[in-house]
């Protein structure tokens, strides 16, 4: 009997795709008034980048996050295809 294992690298790979393509279409619908409310979004993180000098080398730290309406309506669509198939 053959059962159908899905994979976890799969579901990230289709999370940040829904992620980035929502972000991609919040963006482009930025532009069209009535849909102004897919581009809302916050931003948070580390705003100034952490140094470590070590003289030797120096390592620059940093991460932030812009999290859009559109790019959360993605992520679940993702979500639902993957469940789906």
């Amino acid at each position: 009997m053959a059962t159908k294992e899905k994979n976890i690298w799969v579901l990230l790979v289709f999370i940040l795709s829904g992620l980035v393509v929502g972000g991609l279409l919040g963006e482009l619908a930025n532009k069209v008034d009535w849909l102004w409310w897919l581009s809302y979004s916050r931003t948070f993180g580390l705003e100034n980048p952490v140094v470590l000098d070590l003289s030797v080398i120096k390592i620059t730290f940093a991460l932030l996050f812009k999290i859009s309406i559109s790019s959360i309506i993605g992520m679940v669509l993702a979500i639902f295809i993957y469940k789906k198939i």
